[in-house]
């Protein structure tokens, strides 16, 4: 008959947090076997944890564990300020000093530079650059649509003040920097979601008239509804209509906002993911509705 293995007990040691596990071994805590389970999480070679594994528990652990001087930035920096640029497999992305020579480890992405200490915070007991100087960061990207993205949702999302970022893109000197001034110039911080900026940029670059984002709508003194994009003249709305737009409840919610809308005289276009992806239809329709 076969016996199972017997139900491991975790030491409070290794509950919770990342750990090293040559160090548990070597302490007593856990057998190479028991490490070997099904239990354990791999953060990194050799770090591990019994928890769910995200994107912030990885920088945590890299810099905890792994490079106790390194600086979380970029897209792991947005990460730690609430904006989910990086999943739980990307590479967590970290800044070393000049002068330092870190060993590569798989799933990190370091960098050495010499970054200003003004602009490197405190995020609970890691060291990672301000919610600014990650949107410079980011803006550089060679996408341009996305660096705009990555910067609006620091903004509206991660506390970055927007002027700050344009101050600093103005004064960076890295690779990349026209395009982060671009970026940031194009930035806006009224986007609510991803698409919303992406829907944005489409309608600018399109020649049609630029819309006011998040425009509120009254009808003589009384509030009706915020819109995404309104051209008031006109009393044409854009509306990006989310997957959260199908949660229970939220389809009633809708339908009661659009009667509201629509006895007040606007009209309302409302754009979908599958839209975006036909930017000539999107466009002309939207140009169809602002020329009735």
């Amino acid at each position: 008959m076969r016996h199972r293995d017997p139900v491991l007990v975790v030491p409070p040691e290794v509950r919770s947090g990342p750990f090293r596990g040559s160090q548990a071994v070597r302490d007593g805590l856990l057998t190479p076997r028991q490490l070997r389970g099904r239990c354990w999480r791999r953060l990194f070679p050799d770090v591990h944890v019994d928890v769910d594994v995200t994107h912030e528990l990885r920088a945590r652990a890299a810099t905890r564990l792994l490079y106790p001087g390194a600086v979380v930035t970029g897209r792991s920096a947005a990460v730690l300020w609430g904006v989910p640029l990086a999943g739980p497999e990307d590479d967590v992305e970290l800044t070393s000093p000049p002068g330092s020579h870190p060993v590569r480890v798989a799933g990190i992405r370091m960098r050495r530079a010499d970054l200003e200490e003004r602009h490197v915070l405190r995020w609970r007991d890691v060291r990672v650059t301000s919610p600014e100087a990650a949107a410079v960061e980011l803006a550089g990207g060679r996408d341009l649509d996305e660096a705009v993205v990555a910067v609006d949702q620091l903004v509206v999302t991660g506390g970055a003040d927007l002027a700050v970022v344009r101050r600093l893109a103005a004064a960076a000197l890295r690779p990349g920097c026209r395009r982060a001034r671009r970026a940031c110039a194009l930035a806006d911080g009224t986007a609510e979601s991803p698409q919303e900026t992406r829907l944005r940029l489409l309608i600018g670059r399109s020649g049609l008239p630029a819309p006011v984002p998040q425009f509120r709508v009254y009808d003589r003194a009384r509030f009706v509804a915020r819109v995404d994009f309104a051209w008031p003249t006109q009393r044409v709305a854009l509306e990006y209509d989310g997957l959260w737009h199908a949660e229970p409840g939220q389809f009633a919610a809708d339908r009661a906002r659009l009667n509201r809308l629509t006895a007040a005289g606007w009209r309302v276009v409302f754009v979908t993911a599958a839209d975006l992806r036909r930017p000539a239809q999107l466009l002309a329709r939207v140009g169809s509705e602002l020329a009735c």
